[in-house]
């Protein structure tokens, strides 16, 4: 079964594999942050950015390297069946909360680039071209590790390792909802590629500062099933841990 069926066999709303079960199976070797000179940092829609690695980019930016954010879409389909918001309306503010959410973790506003949520797959070839301008050599690329589960995840980290490699940049993939269809020890996770950045109290505040901004996502848009939020708590408790998981080449 592939990691896209796996995750589209367990709703969010089933919990998936709790905080609990993952507790002191999460750390790996620690991740060299004095290795990298520049982080461009993929985002498939706003949110991800902050939920995979925005301690990383708040760490980064404090020690004075650059930063880049690149929204892929603008996430106005996260709720497709949405009553009360139109995704025009929805991408709108999700673009609002993505810039205050870089303000919290000292980052400018991310480059957007526009492209349909829910259909990357679709412009995998142009988004290659477009990333690869925002590349230079040696640069640290950090995206979706490809086997996250969600389709667009999976197109952005397909995207971001040709464009990587073009460029002379080094892949860096997190994930996100991996840790929501997988289980410690998954034979099919190559966790000898797992590395760890133990976040500060100052970058985790950041980090928490910055998910709170997102309430289209991690709150109830009303009480109609279709507005449901798609960060609950059993969610978040996942990706607001005291540390960062990336997977390295």
């Amino acid at each position: 079964m592939t990691s896209t069926e796996r995750f589209r066999n367990s709703p969010v709303v089933d919990g998936g594999t709790p905080e609990s079960h993952w507790a002191g199976t999460t750390r790996f070797p620690a991740l060299d942050l004095d290795a990298c000179r520049a982080l461009v940092l993929v985002a498939p829609h706003p949110d991800d950015e902050v939920l995979g690695l925005g301690g990383t980019a708040s760490e980064l930016a404090r020690r004075g390297t650059p930063v880049r954010v690149v929204s892929v879409t603008d996430g106005e389909g996260s709720h497709p069946n949405s009553p009360t918001v139109t995704p025009a309306a929805l991408a709108a503010r999700r673009r609002t909360e993505s810039d205050n959410a870089a303000a919290c973790l000292g980052l400018d506003p991310p480059t957007r680039f526009g492209l349909p949520d829910g259909a990357v797959t679709a412009h995998e070839d142009e988004l290659v071209v477009r990333l690869r301008s925002h590349l230079g050599r040696g640069d640290w690329c950090a995206a979706p590790v490809v086997m996250d589960g969600h389709p667009d995840h999976e197109a952005v980290g397909r995207v971001a390792a040709r464009a990587a490699e073009q460029a002379g940049a080094v892949l860096i993939e997190y994930p996100i909802w991996l840790w929501h269809w997988s289980f410690p020890g998954d034979p099919v996770v190559p966790w000898e590629r797992a590395r760890s950045v133990a976040l500060s109290e100052e970058c985790v505040a950041a980090k928490r500062a910055a998910v709170a901004e997102f309430t289209s996502q991690t709150t109830d848009l009303s009480d109609d099933p279709a507005d449901r939020a798609i960060l609950p708590p059993h969610v978040l408790a996942r990706l607001l841990r005291d540390h960062e998981t990336v997977f390295v080449p």
